[in-house]
């Protein structure tokens, strides 16, 4: 990086950048953030470094140890059912009420980002793609009219885009299932229509192929220890970690 291009620019060059390269694993989880070492590399005093990293703390992108260093957030492969049951239920609530209570402009907004989102798969951007996705589904959530679930949403969303990024790579690589454009259309026609029950199905099923070919991709890289219980409509049963 030219250090020309950044200096005096200040903590969000360094926040945009870092944010960019946790979310495509460029850097690993568990890796060390050293305040000094990043200060360097971007030709920035401490401060401007020291900042970004509280601001990506409050993504939970980062965690601040007890002894005061700074790593990449670890993907907590055993809490990943708790995660998943929880983004089932939001992802279910905020697309009824989006089929219940949309408007016209509405139906634009989640309509552009739906367009947004199919570019980055056209231009194969996974970074895109993650970021395309989650502002498609935020579009949803604001539909439905209650800020207190679109903010849960939304901090659930920002806590999967690195298992998304994983998502969409283990899905174009191996092929055995499709990219969420079709998924994220059915979803849109269902909201369009004000069919409630179809969307609360298809927001459903939505997470299900998410978990699914995220478990796959853990098992086939990672570990062979993994074991999931499908979700259910009902919602009664929900994935364990043996």
């Amino acid at each position: 990086m030219d250090k020309r291009q950044v200096k005096g620019s200040g903590w969000r060059t360094v926040y945009e950048t870092l944010r960019n390269e946790i979310l495509t694993l460029t850097l690993q989880p568990g890796q060390l953030l050293d305040e000094n070492t990043l200060a360097e590399r971007f030709g920035m005093s401490r401060s401007p470094v020291r900042e970004a990293l509280i601001r990506l703390a409050g993504e939970e992108l980062v965690v601040t140890l007890s002894n005061r260093s700074t790593i990449v957030a670890p993907i907590e492969v055993r809490t990943f059912p708790k995660y998943v049951e929880a983004l089932d239920i939001a992802q279910r609530m905020t697309t009824r009420l989006a089929a219940a209570l949309r408007t016209a402009a509405d139906l634009k907004q989640i309509a552009s980002r739906q367009q947004s989102f199919e570019a980055a798969v056209q231009a194969n951007d996974y970074l895109e793609m993650s970021e395309a996705n989650k502002q498609f589904h935020l579009a949803i959530a604001k539909a439905g009219k209650n800020p207190y679930f679109t903010s849960f949403y939304e901090r659930l969303l920002n806590q999967g885009q690195r298992m998304l990024h994983l998502h969409f790579e283990y899905i174009e690589r191996t092929q055995d299932s499709y990219l969420l454009t079709d998924e994220h259309n059915q979803m849109f026609e269902a909201i369009r229509a004000k069919d409630v029950d179809l969307a609360d199905q298809l927001a459903h099923a939505h997470t299900r192929q998410f978990q699914d070919n995220f478990i796959n991709f853990m098992r086939e890289n990672y570990t062979s220890d993994v074991s999931l219980s499908p979700l259910t409509t009902s919602g009664n049963k929900h994935a364990r970690r043996d």
